[in-house]
Order: structure tokens, then C-alpha cells, then sequence
């Protein structure tokens, strides 16, 4: 079976804080029930294709609705049968 593994930054332009708009996306990350990491610049996101393009969507989507005037959007896929984000990482985390 093919994996996804996503890292997703959003950017929402705002005319004020943006960071209640990124807490909303990380909302909706935790919401869609992927599996998830949240780093200090983007977020990393595990699942299939089609439920990571429907997240950015809707995350999008999302940053529209809370005001943002536009939002630039960030992704990089590695898409794969034999990587997961633990696999990935498991040698760097002790």
C-alpha cells in the first residue's frame, strides 16, 4: 500500500496575528485524524494521497473563512510503500 507523507506550511496573510490562523489549520490537522507532527516551521502529516490533498483544501478553505485576505501554501510529498514518518526518523530519536 502507498504511503504519503506530507510537510505542509501555511501562510495566511492577515491584518492581524496569524497565529490563531495556524492554530485553526493545526486544528484541522488533529481534527482529520492523520497521523502528525508539529515542527516549529511546518507540520508533517502521514496517510494516504487523497486524505492529505483534501486536508490542504480544506485548510485553505479554513484560512478563508477566518479572514484571511489569501494564503500561500507550502507542501512537499514523499509518496512511497516502504517510508513511514517513523521509520524516517527512528534513528535520530534516541
Amino acid at each position: 500500500m502507498m504511503n504519503t507523507i506530507m510537510s505542509i506550511q501555511i501562510i495566511p496573510k492577515t491584518k492581524t496575528d496569524a497565529i490563531p490562523f495556524v492554530d485553526a489549520a493545526i486544528q484541522l490537522i488533529e481534527d482529520s485524524g492523520l497521523k502528525y507532527h508539529v515542527n516549529p516551521l511546518d507540520t508533517t502529516v502521514e496517510g494516504d494521497m487523497d486524505s492529505c490533498l483534501k486536508l490542504i483544501k480544506s485548510m485553505n478553505e479554513l484560512m478563508i473563512e477566518k479572514g484571511s485576505d489569501y494564503v500561500i501554501t507550502q507542501v512537499k510529498f514523499l509518496y512511497s510503500e516502504q517510508f513511514t514518518m517513523d521509520n524516517l526518523t527512528e534513528k535520530h530519536n534516541g
